[in-house]
């Protein structure tokens, strides 16, 4: 998935595992920026009864370069405590939960934001609430409205929300890794069986969000709100990490814990797919716990990727084999690890610089879509992955896409990829009810009453 459970060590860490990054200009404030790092993938609605929460011991952060380093140059920090009202019973909550500080409510969560920049740190947000998860008609009868209440506005600018949303990222799971199964095409697969529609297999499935909106004259270098495509200022680099304390103990009860030394990351995401797809199994750990500045160590993994040789094996007559050209894939390099020069996409540049990173690359001048389409600047909406990265973008089939060629002509004008190359698809697409036009733009969560079992 998208860095659902993306390596060995933290798929066993969900509350710290980074499932999704998201950035784009906020369609419904156009002067801000709004980020989200997901965490806690693959949540059951029905998970009870202790349900699910973020780490009250994980560092959770979003990062913003603004000047081309892949070092962050404004940080936002975001720390949770746990409160439980009634430790003799069971249960999450007595009764119906009708607000934030409903007395029915026992496990409860608060956080605090803090901003971290070349100033230095600032407390901007503290004891602000998360919802509660969507338990079900009965115990969250008005969830829209609990969620609702639970985005703050902070007197520094930014709005805020921390808390369980509908997983917005689609994907067949199912298929993608039972030997690459695209079951749209899956009578050309080399074990082949009948062409059948894709499955969405996190179509009922629940995800944590960190979502903040942030003014874009917050993050840029120079202050400004750039409107020239073209210039530098315009672009950010964004990713996202958890951190843990170097050092854990708990006696032999579990009942008492203590943390110490440094903050030690754990986990991070900046494009999708990423470690997921292009960092081999033996490094995704150490990927894990490093910063974007020292990508250039993984840029042989995306200059020759392995999906690409394993695909026309598995697809002879889909994807067309790529290893021909003996060239290092150059452009999948610019999409992924330093961003596309002015030029090569009329109207369009997310360039970084020469220092190859994993982030997303937002060109913040870029204004929002008015038609958008989940296939980014693939699909000529330039507002789309790989500029940021929208809730509803197919990254999947821009991803196969890419590794089948249709991005290599952006360095090589005299290749022509396979006419079958921009047919390629997952099969499945963002769906209906999954999101919401305002912020935090991830949709209400599936509720584990009515959600029929995965």
């Amino acid at each position: 998935m998208s860095s659902h459970r993306e390596a060995p060590e933290i798929s066993k860490d969900p509350v710290a595992d980074n499932a999704d990054v998201y950035a784009f200009v906020s369609p419904d404030n156009p002067d801000t920026v709004t980020m989200i790092s997901n965490f806690v993938p693959l949540q059951s609605p029905s998970g009870g009864p202790n349900f699910f929460e973020f780490g009250d011991d994980v560092l959770y952060s979003i990062y913003v370069d603004n000047d081309g380093d892949a070092k962050p140059d404004v940080e936002y920090q975001f720390r949770f405590t746990s409160t439980l009202r009634n430790p003799n019973t069971f249960l999450y909550n007595t009764g119906p939960i009708t607000s934030l500080d409903s007395p029915s409510w026992n496990k409860r969560q608060h956080y605090t934001v803090t901003s971290v920049d070349s100033k230095g740190s600032k407390v901007i947000g503290s004891n602000l609430a998360s919802p509660p998860c969507n338990i079900g008609p009965r115990s969250t009868p008005k969830y829209e409205a609990l969620a609702a209440a639970a985005v703050h506005t902070l007197g520094t600018g930014e709005k805020v929300f921390c808390g369980q949303r509908n997983d917005g990222f689609f994907v067949d799971l199912g298929g993608v890794f039972d030997l690459g199964d695209l079951r749209p095409f899956q009578n050309l697969h080399l074990i082949p069986s009948a062409a059948a529609p894709g499955v969405d297999d996190t179509k009922t499935l629940n995800i944590h969000a960190i979502a903040i909106q942030v003014p874009i004259k917050s993050l840029t270098k120079d202050g400004s709100a750039p409107k020239d495509v073209k210039s530098a200022t315009a672009v950010l680099g964004i990713w996202s990490a958890a951190s843990r304390r170097k050092v854990r103990m708990a006696d032999a009860a579990n009942d008492e814990k203590a943390e110490s030394g440094p903050w030690v990351q754990v986990s991070r995401l900046g494009n999708p797919l990423f470690n997921e797809v292009i960092v081999p199994l033996g490094k995704k750990d150490a990927w894990n716990g490093r910063q974007p500045s020292g990508d250039s160590e993984y840029a042989p993994n995306v200059e020759n990727p392995e999906l690409a040789g394993l695909l026309p094996v598995l697809y002879p007559k889909v994807f067309p084999n790529l290893a021909k050209l003996k060239k290092p894939r150059a452009d999948l390099v610019a999409v992924l690890l330093t961003g596309l020069p002015s030029g090569i996409v009329p109207g369009f540049q997310n360039y970084t610089g020469k220092t190859q990173a994993d982030m997303l690359r937002l060109n913040v001048a870029i204004p929002p879509a008015k038609t958008p389409n989940p296939l980014g600047v693939v699909g000529g909406d330039l507002a789309g992955w790989p500029n940021g990265r929208r809730v509803f973008d197919d990254v999947v089939t821009v991803e196969l896409r890419a590794i089948a060629g249709v991005t290599y002509p952006l360095v090589d004008k005299t290749f022509t990829p396979d006419g079958a190359a921009s047919k390629i698809e997952q099969g499945v697409g963002p769906g209906a009810d999954r999101y919401q036009s305002t912020f935090p733009y991830l949709g209400t969560p599936h509720d584990g009453f009515d959600t029929p079992s995965h």
